[in-house]
């Protein structure tokens, strides 16, 4: 119908619209709370707990009138207003829906929209414009709510309802953003009996391949822990555990096996005295054997998105002017000198104790490997062009900067997979910061925290059947 003809319809009516009446539907957007740049550090082994609420309607104000249009004899209700025009009210309107929210809604609401304006203004308060990149902003999204749903769950239990049903919810939200994300191809189309190739739109490459898998993966970690409904096994706090607990159920882990690791502030397993049952003891094997499956793929999604994202010029500036230096002497006499390179064998030599000393050995290992890396390319940038490809390449091969380059990365690689619950690197870390495509911020938020949801699977689950071995050894 036409503006006008609306216009002029609505004054001989005598209708004066408030706010009640105008409809508000276009106020449903869901809005999600940020991270600030300290959150890229996320470590794969452990969650950081944040803030992340539901997404619900929103509760605009009603009943205070608009300023008149036209003059008007009497006010129309909206029921009139909505015959008048030939539409009949439905059956719940949203006057009716604003109503009927209880207090604990309309406070989940208000906070709905500070995240939702917090989201629009990548935490720029000033409004200046100066805040964060929606690729940023969004990967901070997905890492703040995986803490809100998982961060307080360290046990081999179900997820409750509510967290599951705002996991669902809300990652929809932030996953639809990959619907808009195109590219353009060449495709044949039949126009009056001719074949004329047309550009036509389909999702990216990247996220056509990756996102589907990576929901694939969420959906059997969900399963995984959903299978843990009822357990011989059961889980007692720190302090908590005596022999005459839990109902009679005796000979806890904890009073036979002392733990000695640091994951002091994790609940802990036990089990009977006779211990776990066969079936029991298989399925645990069985769930740990396809977490540990799940871990490896989002590993290997996350590193690939990684390996696509651009070196910020940041992190190449801040390079050392040696690899040697940042290496160390050490190091850099055995990639150097050793005929057939073994990292394996160079891991072994330099006995690594910590996994602080990991990361450490990993960031200095990966700016020697760009170092030498940038050193090849110039020093091949004055070579001559008219070169053969074939000797081009065996000059290549000769250089000592790429065979050093080369020898660095096969550690870093050994490195990360001797320890997969190393955080990000610097150099990752960095990537994520200045990255500005929202494609691959999705992709690499989402491959992460479900790597880090499926390494602390595997980790529960090798406690409970350490838990299980301890107690028949001492039975023995």
């Amino acid at each position: 119908m036409d503006n006008s003809s609306n216009f002029d319809e609505n004054c001989d009516v005598g209708y004066q619209p408030s706010a009640s009446s105008v409809d508000q539907n276009d106020q449903s957007a869901t809005g999600y709370s940020t991270f600030s740049s300290d959150s890229f550090a996320y470590c794969r082994s452990n969650s950081q707990a944040s803030n992340f609420s539901e997404p619900v309607d929103d509760n605009s104000s009603a009943g205070e009138p608009s300023p008149s249009w036209c003059l008007t004899a009497k006010p129309v209700t909206n029921q009139a207003v909505l015959t008048r025009l030939g539409i009949k009210p439905g059956r719940h309107s949203l006057d009716n829906k604003l109503e009927d929210l209880d207090p604990l809604e309309s406070a989940e609401l208000e906070m709905m929209k500070e995240k939702f304006a917090k989201l629009l203004l990548g935490e720029d308060m000033s409004g200046g414009g100066k805040g964060v990149c929606t690729a940023v902003t969004i990967s901070n999204a997905i890492t703040n709510l995986y803490a809100t749903v998982f961060g307080q769950n360290l046990k081999l239990e179900p997820l409750k309802p509510e967290k599951k049903a705002m996991w669902s919810r809300e990652m929809k939200c932030l996953l639809s953003v990959c619907d808009y994300i195109v590219e353009f191809a060449p495709t044949a189309q039949y126009l009056d009996g001719t074949i004329i190739e047309m550009m036509t739109s389909r999702p990216r490459s990247d996220i056509y391949i990756n996102l589907p898998a990576l929901q694939k993966l969420d959906m059997m970690l969900i399963e995984i822990l959903d299978s843990f409904q009822d357990t011989e096994f059961w889980y007692a706090e720190q302090g908590s555990i005596s022999g005459n607990s839990m109902h009679s159920r005796v000979g806890s882990f904890r009073k036979i096996v002392q733990r000695n690791d640091e994951k002091w502030w994790l609940p802990v397993p036990c089990v009977p005295h006779s211990g776990l049952s066969d079936n029991s003891r298989k399925h645990l094997k069985a769930k740990r054997d396809c977490a540990n499956q799940i871990h490896k793929a989002a590993m290997a999604i996350n590193s690939s998105i990684l390996a696509e994202m651009d070196i910020p010029e940041s992190y190449m500036a801040s390079l050392p002017k040696s690899g040697r230096a940042s290496i160390g002497d050490s190091i850099y006499r055995y990639l150097h000198t050793a005929d057939k390179f073994s990292a394996d064998h160079l891991l072994d030599c330099l006995k690594i104790s910590s996994e602080h000393e990991a990361l450490q050995l990993a960031d200095r290992v990966e700016a020697s490997m760009y170092t030498w890396r940038r050193k090849a390319c110039l020093s091949h940038s004055k070579s001559s062009w008219s070169k053969v490809k074939d000797l081009m390449s065996e000059t290549e091969r000769s250089d000592k900067n790429y065979i050093l380059a080369e020898r660095a990365e096969t550690l870093l690689y050994c490195l990360k997979q001797r320890y997969p619950e190393l955080s990000q690197t610097s150099l990752d870390t960095c990537k994520i910061q200045y990255n500005r495509d929202v494609g691959k911020a999705i992709l690499e938020s989402y491959a992460r925290v479900l790597e880090g949801l499926a390494f602390n699977i595997v980790a529960w689950i090798e406690d409970v059947l350490y838990a299980d071995k301890s107690v028949r050894n001492q039975d023995v």
